[in-house]
This record gives structure tokens, C-alpha cells and sequence, in this order.
């Protein structure tokens, strides 16, 4: 987690503008604060991720990797660098303004207004793990939440790869379910769990550290009502059998992290579920599927 005075570390990896969308979900997922600047005279852009602890440089290449894969181009150079001492939670704070998304409020600790009222909050701090509300991918997922509220009851949840949590918090709020969240990252299930209890929903969400549905508390739970990820197009599919075997008849699935572009395969992967909804933010999709009937 970024947090306290500390060194801190910088990437950097210069991409064409078409693919920074892409190159952004992929540095989301390794945490830290994002920056990119305006595109360049020859339409490149320059993105920055800031973090607490030196990133892994395999991670980092299997992310990048994926991202180009999924962009058509071959993977950027990038270079990991350390950087003096400041407070990055800070200063990723102060760029961290509150975000709403559907019935949700999404804030940290440091926004002192009071809550929009009628509003559902989630406070979420600036960490290593993806999912502060920010990107359109989350947004997109918490409004896909919202309108599967309006019509359906979920009884079980699974979040496939959680990040930060928020949508397994965000489905405890709704339904006031239990909710597993799964993730590959220590520190994201560490971060799920401490944001479930800041947010009260400690006896509904539980983390668990695992590969994806091979973490034995999944087919322990399962079958489950309602599936949520949040990850990339390619890993998507991968795991699409998976998913199909551990969602319940008459279930859904909210699956995002995929540009429009990637909707089509995404959504073939999963045959026999059927797209029930396409949100599309900017260059993004948010499929909800169901089984067919």
C-alpha cells in the first residue's frame, strides 16, 4: 500500500494515443498514482505510475505484454525508477476527487463535504491496488450493479480479481449479501479487507488470496448469483469455462477491463450466456450476461 513518508517509485512507458486506454487499466492494476501527459507531436503519450514499493519488473512485463497484445503492437520499452522521498498517498489524495457512479458516492478519508444525500457511500483510499471509482471500467461496473438491483435479488457473489474491493463492497451495499473476493495480489486482498471494514461491511465481504477460480474458497461457494470482473480482455476469456461452471442458473455476470473492440470475443468466449447489456464509456465496455434460456 502507498502510504507515509517513504521512497517511492516511478515507471514510465511512452505508448500511441489510440492505445492508452489499454496501457492505463494495465498500470491501474499494478497500483500507485497514474499520470499521462498531452500527446506529442507524433501522437505518442507518455504514462506514469507512482508507487510506495519497487515495482516488480516480470509483473510489469506480463502486464505491458498483455495491454500491447490486446493494442495489436509489440511491447513499449519502459523504465523503473526511484525517486526522492515524499508522501505519495498524499499526493495522490489531493488528486483523488469524489466520483459518482449511479447511486454511489466513491470518496477518501479527506473529502470533508458532507455525503450527496439519498446517496450509497464508499470510502476508498489511493493505494496499489485498482479500483478507486476513478476509471470508466469501474464506473461503468458500479452502474451495471445498480440496474441489476432494480429488477433482481442476489442471494451469493463471487469478485474475480477485487483490486481495492469496491465492487465487492459495492454489492455488499446493494444487496446486502456475502460477497467473496479473489485475488492473485496479497496486498489487494489485504486492501479489500480493510476497506470492507472501513466501509462496515466486514461480515458480508471476505478476501481471499488465490489463481483466479482455482482458490479453493471459490468452489467452496459456489454456485453464485452474481459474478463481477473487473480484469482484462484476454483473462476474461481464459477464464470465461470457469465462470460459466460457477455461475448459477438464472446468475449474472458483470464482466469489464475491455475496450469495445474486444466486446464481440469477450462475449463469444462465454457461449452459451447471453449479452444482456453493453455500457459503453469512451473507448470501454461493461457486458452483463446471464445463461440463455
Amino acid at each position: 500500500m502507498v502510504s507515509g513518508q517513504g521512497a517511492a517509485w516511478h515507471l514510465r512507458v511512452t505508448v500511441p494515443e489510440s492505445a492508452v486506454p489499454a496501457f492505463e487499466a494495465a498500470l491501474g492494476r499494478l497500483g500507485g498514482a497514474l499520470a499521462s501527459d498531452l500527446p506529442g507531436p507524433d501522437g505518442q503519450v507518455v504514462l506514469e505510475s507512482y508507487s510506495a514499493e519497487e515495482p516488480d519488473h516480470a509483473q510489469v512485463t506480463a502486464i505491458l505484454s498483455a495491454a500491447a497484445l490486446g493494442t495489436g503492437m509489440a511491447l513499449p520499452a519502459f523504465d523503473i525508477a526511484r525517486l526522492p522521498d515524499l508522501d505519495w498517498v498524499a499526493e495522490g489524495r489531493k488528486a483523488l476527487a469524489p466520483v459518482h457512479a449511479g447511486p454511489f458516492y466513491i470518496f477518501g478519508a479527506h473529502v470533508s463535504e458532507p455525503l450527496p444525500p439519498g446517496s450509497i457511500p464508499i470510502q476508498i483510499e489511493a493505494s496499489v491496488a485498482f479500483g478507486t471509482g476513478q476509471h470508466e471500467t469501474t464506473h461503468g461496473c458500479l452502474q451495471a450493479l445498480a440496474e441489476i438491483k432494480q429488477r433482481h435479488g442476489i442471494a451469493r457473489a463471487l469478485d474475480m480479481g477485487c483490486g481495492t474491493g469496491i465492487l465487492a463492497l459495492a454489492v455488499a451495499k446493494l444487496w446486502g449479501a456475502p460477497v467473496l473476493a479473489v485475488d492473485n495480489d496479497p496486498d489487494a486482498v489485504r486492501l479489500t479487507g480493510e476497506n470492507a471494514r472501513i466501509n462496515r461491511v466486514q461480515d458480508l465481504v471476505r478476501a481471499e488470496l488465490g489463481d483466479g477460480y482455482r482458490c479453493p474458497a471459490v468452489a467452496a461457494g459456489a454456485p453464485y448469483d452474481l459474478i463481477v470482473a473487473n480484469i482484462l480482455a484476454g483473462p476474461l476469456c481464459e477464464m470465461a469455462p470457469d465462470l460459466i461452471r460457477n455461475l448459477a442458473p438464472g446468475g449474472f455476470a458483470v464482466l469489464s477491463g475491455l475496450l469495445t473492440d474486444q466486446a464481440k470475443a469477450v462475449v463469444e468466449s462465454h457461449h452459451p450466456l447471453r449479452l444482456m447489456r453493453d455500457i459503453r464509456l469512451g473507448e470501454w465496455s461493461v457486458l452483463i450476461l446471464t445463461p440463455g434460456d
